[in-house]
């Protein structure tokens, strides 16, 4: 253990075991499954991310060791630990140059979002050194001022090749085009008896997935294009499980995305139209419910229905709001007297 401890040294990473693990340190190759927590800070203590707390929950980091991760830190410092250890690497600045943009991906990761969202069409080094904002104050400081970092990790799991199903950032492009079907159907299954939640999460990572492979076509072209006919029916798809969750600005937002791009989408139109009536969009919503028609006057009776719910909806809460603000200006009432205690 001391003599990795001086390799990591000369390489600029000083490791300070806080916690012992248990049993033999693996010996790690290609292919085997870490899971571990971390905390990285700066050298003053401020913390940057926490697995435990990140997005509002506790969600460990897995890494597939030899898929080229892009904080290759991470993937040195791991192979030091034996599961169950807690240490702390304080490691130079030659190894968190990267830092910020694998943060912004674990940080939209966190919140729901598309890990790629927001980074350019370029490799990572042409990234740090450009001046595009990475929608954090936090990590578009640390971009324009590289600096040591500290990991703290907790290694919970090592999990040797081949006793795991692959992850889909771990997969090939080949392996993850053709686990989309597979993944579109399972969401549509789970759908069907109810499971909204798991069906959202099958329907996002085949979006995910399919963004990732468009992030290496240029946007327009036929391949990006093809990516892009593929990944509509799963978002279509994703926006019918967020308006079940009441997720309605999010519906508006990838609707308005599609129908941009697609301007004869009538299922984008119908659901960006329940999302409005329900955030009390009026007038919004009746230009959705107008476009439906249009596209598709079949979808009359479904559209007059939804319709007719909107307007009974404002009519109640035109009442509550009337009789809220009921002798509020009932000026026969007797002025109020003054006293003194």
């Amino acid at each position: 253990m001391e003599e990795e401890a001086r390799k990591l040294f000369e390489e600029g990473i000083r490791k300070k075991l806080i916690s012992p693990g248990k049993g033999e340190l693996s010996t790690f190759p290609n292919g085997t499954k870490v899971v571990f927590h971390y905390r990285t800070s700066l050298l003053d203590g401020t913390v940057l991310d926490d697995s435990r707390t990140m997005g509002g929950h506790s969600k460990p980091m897995e890494l597939i060791l030899g898929k080229k991760f892009k904080l290759a830190a991470w993937e040195r410092v791991v192979t030091t630990m034996k599961q169950g250890e807690v240490a702390e690497f304080a490691c130079d600045t030659k190894h968190t140059a990267l830092y910020p943009l694998v943060s912004q991906s674990l940080r939209n990761i966190s919140a729901g979002k598309d890990p790629l969202e927001g980074q350019r069409h370029c490799c990572g080094i042409a990234q740090i050194h450009s001046h595009h904002s990475l929608g954090h104050k936090d990590l578009d400081q640390l971009q324009a001022s590289p600096q040591p970092l500290v990991f703290t990790i907790e290694l919970l799991e090592v999990l040797p090749p081949g006793s795991f199903q692959l992850d889909v950032w771990a997969m090939t492009d080949e392996e993850k085009l053709q686990l989309v079907p597979q993944i579109h159907e399972e969401g549509n299954v789970l759908f069907k008896q109810g499971q909204i939640q798991e069906a959202t999460e099958k329907y996002y990572n085949g979006i995910a997935c399919l963004k990732n492979l468009q992030m290496k076509e240029h946007p327009g072209d036929e391949a990006w294009v093809k990516l892009d006919h593929m990944v509509t029916p799963l978002l279509l798809n994703y926006c019918q499980c967020k308006l079940l969750q009441g997720q309605y600005y999010e519906v508006i937002e990838h609707c308005s995305s599609l129908v941009f791009k697609y301007e004869d989408n009538v299922k984008a139109f119908y659901k960006r139209a329940k999302a409005h009536a329900a955030v009390w969009n009026e007038v919004e919503a009746r230009a959705d419910f107008n476009k439906v028609l249009e596209l598709d006057p079949s979808l009359g009776p479904s559209v007059a229905k939804e319709l007719k719910a909107m307007e009974e909806r404002i009519r109640i809460k035109e009442k509550e709001e009337k009789g809220r603000y009921k002798g509020l200006f009932n000026y026969n009432a007797p002025p109020a007297t003054a006293t003194t205690g």
